[in-house]
Order: structure tokens, then C-alpha cells, then sequence
């Protein structure tokens, strides 16, 4: 049976299609390319109809992976995730733990072969999955439930989380609930990083990690 995903709060309306590409570091633009919603896109890599869900942020950050590693072929990875459903029987495989086994090899080798892609390179691919996947914590059933954004000199930590359970799925500070937009207009007043961590009792350097995540590093 193919592997599916429950309509839960993870796939609920949440994210414009603005604030999604915000949130995973991506150009607007390539969002509403990969969402079919520009005009010279023939079909999208990702169905939605109306605002994101946590899941499509999920998909986006996976997707962005593959941006990184090699310039996305839209073409291609269409075919890939058709070629992931159709013969391995897998659903959504940009959401599923797969892309790091054996479902992941087959699908970067049918990728990679659509796009002659080297063995090197599909290595290289799957390294770099293998870091963004490992940011998408999942709960007892294996669906993610939350998402680690990577933050420009954070290195491998982990201090911004989004989860459609708090603060209705903005990104906020981990471990403290604190929207990192909110540190993001009091560094925007002028205030300064050391006094905005003793208001709330945190590190300097998680005011730093929420400032740059949101751009309003001063």
C-alpha cells in the first residue's frame, strides 16, 4: 500500500506562499515556480491550492536541498517523485524518511540519470538531503512534526523551530516559544541584543540566531 499522510494540523492552511519562502530561505519566486503558480510552469512539484501547510514547508526545505546540491531540472523531479510513487509506492516522498535509505537511492539514481548526474554528484546529493532531512523532527508514526530551519552561523544547532502547534506555525525561538518577528521589531526600534536577552532571560546568541534568521541582524 502506498504510504500516506493524515489530514492533521500539519497539513491545515497556515503559510502564504510569502511567508513560506521567508521561513525555508527561499526566492519567492522559485516557490510560485515549483507550486505551478507562474505562468511558464506546465504542472507543479507541489499541489496546493490555497496557503501551505507545515508539510509543504516540510517539502520546500527537501526541495531546497536538491537546489543546493544541483540546480533543480523541474522537469526531472517531477519524474523522479512519479517514478517514487508509481514503483516504489511512496506518496509525498519528499516528506518521508525513505529519502535517506534505500527509497532515497533509487530516487536520486532515477534522478540523476534523467539529469546525468555522476555517481559523484548523487553522492554529494544525498550527503546534503541527508543534513536537511535530519533537521525534521517526527513524532511516533514517522509524520514530521517539526522543522529546524538552517541559520547562517548556527552551524549544526538547531535554535529556531517551527511547529503548527505553536504560535500557530511561525518560527520561534526554541525551547522559549519567543516569535522571533517580535525580535526582529524591538532590534528594528534600536534596541540592543544583550538587553533584548536579559528581557527573556536567553542567550545573546539566540537574539543573534532569531535577528539573522528574520534579516534584521543590525
Amino acid at each position: 500500500m502506498p504510504t500516506t499522510y493524515d489530514v492533521d494540523i500539519q497539513d491545515a492552511p497556515l503559510y502564504t506562499l510569502r511567508e513560506a519562502a521567508r521561513y525555508v530561505g527561499l526566492p519567492e519566486a522559485t516557490v510560485r515556480y515549483w507550486l505551478g503558480r507562474h505562468r511558464t510552469t506546465s504542472s507543479p512539484l507541489i499541489h496546493v491550492a490555497g496557503q501551505l501547510s507545515f508539510l509543504n514547508l516540510v517539502e520546500l526545505h527537501v526541495l531546497k536541498a536538491l537546489r543546493e546540491s544541483h540546480a533543480v531540472n523541474v522537469r526531472s523531479v517531477r519524474a523522479a517523485l512519479e517514478y517514487a510513487e508509481k514503483t516504489l509506492h511512496i506518496d509525498r516522498l519528499l516528506l518521508h524518511e525513505g529519502l535517506l535509505t534505500a527509497a532515497g537511492d533509487l530516487f536520486i539514481e532515477h534522478y540523476g540519470t534523467l539529469v546525468s548526474l555522476s555517481k559523484h554528484g548523487q553522492i554529494a546529493m544525498k550527503a546534503l538531503l541527508a543534513i536537511y532531512l535530519k533537521r525534521v523532527e517526527r513524532d511516533e508514526m514517522r509524520l514530521p512534526v517539526r522543522l529546524y530551519p538552517l541559520v547562517p552561523g548556527a552551524g549544526d544547532s538547531k535554535p529556531i523551530v517551527l511547529d503548527p502547534r505553536v504560535a500557530f506555525g511561525k518560527p520561534v525561538i526554541q525551547g522559549h516559544g519567543i516569535a522571533t518577528w517580535v525580535i526582529a521589531h524591538r532590534l528594528d526600534a534600536g534596541e540592543t541584543i544583550d538587553a533584548i536577552a536579559d528581557d527573556y532571560e536567553i542567550t545573546p546568541e539566540l537574539v543573534r540566531s532569531a535577528a539573522i534568521y528574520s534579516g534584521s541582524m543590525p
